[in-house]
């Protein structure tokens, strides 16, 4: 596989930084669709949006990055004045990047309850030839678990004793997860509730899944990282963004 597409992501984050309008010369303008809602469309967007960030003395580290077929997506951690962890994904044709997408919450400073950070743990991949048989696998729970709340399926897709949980607001384990996945409102409505996925993107034992709904009741997108072993889910990053209303946004394309 190419490190190629990986290279140019790398040099395009890392514009943020220097805010130099070539960094972004891996961005094919004519094409470029943006679904972040607060950025304007095109690469002249973009050159705008590094311009202005670099003056905050901005830090850029891409913690872990990763390919898949025609896309690339990177967890990355940000301090732009504040600090974040995103994740990003970018769509290739002939070479250059068209389009874009991402995610981002702000960092927490302190570990989760079983001393963990949100980017923190294993970024190498593994086991390329079964990427396939994990994107299914994982599809399979986004569906059942996430979406559809069979939350007695959990143990059939998560190693219960080995489970890392990177949520910063998460313990490992099963107990842990299915306790923050099965919380509801007074209302009786799941405070963290999925109703669709749009993309999953995997690269041998890691795999994106981009999802829509409700956290708290507001609309959000939720961008979850599994690590796979031995045929089970046995780690787990996220971001969880909430969408701006419509009369915020910058372009017409939405955030998926």
């Amino acid at each position: 596989m190419t490190q190629e597409k990986k290279d140019q992501i790398r040099k395009l984050l890392k514009g943020i930084e220097t805010g130099d309008p070539e960094s972004v010369s891996v961005v094919n303008g004519d094409k470029y669709v943006q679904h972040n809602p607060l950025t304007r469309e095109g690469s002249e967007g973009l050159a705008e949006l590094f311009k202005r960030l670099s003056q905050t003395s901005p830090r850029v580290k891409i913690v872990r990055i990763f390919e898949d077929g025609d896309y690339v997506f990177a967890h990355t951690d940000y301090n732009f004045n504040v600090l974040e962890i995103g994740f990003e994904v970018f769509r290739f044709e002939d070479g250059l990047a068209v389009e874009h997408w991402d995610n981002l919450q702000h960092k927490r400073n302190v570990p989760n309850p079983s001393g963990h950070t949100m980017i923190d743990g294993p970024t190498e991949v593994s086991d390329l030839d079964k990427t396939e048989v994990n994107r299914e696998f994982v599809s399979s729970f986004v569906d059942e678990v996430l979406i559809n709340g069979l939350f007695d399926k959990l143990d059939h897709y998560i190693d219960a004793e080995g489970y890392t949980e990177h949520n910063p607001y998460m313990a490992d384990g099963l107990p842990a997860l299915h306790s923050a996945l099965s919380k509801t409102d007074s209302n009786g409505k799941r405070i963290i509730n999925y109703n669709r996925i749009h993309r999953l993107l995997a690269e041998g034992n890691f795999l994106l899944s981009v999802s829509e709904g409700l956290c708290n009741g507001a609309p959000s997108s939720f961008y979850d990282l599994f690590r796979i072993a031995e045929g089970k889910i046995v780690e787990h990053w996220d971001t969880t963004e909430a969408i701006p209303p419509r009369s915020e946004w910058k372009n017409d394309n939405g955030k998926f």
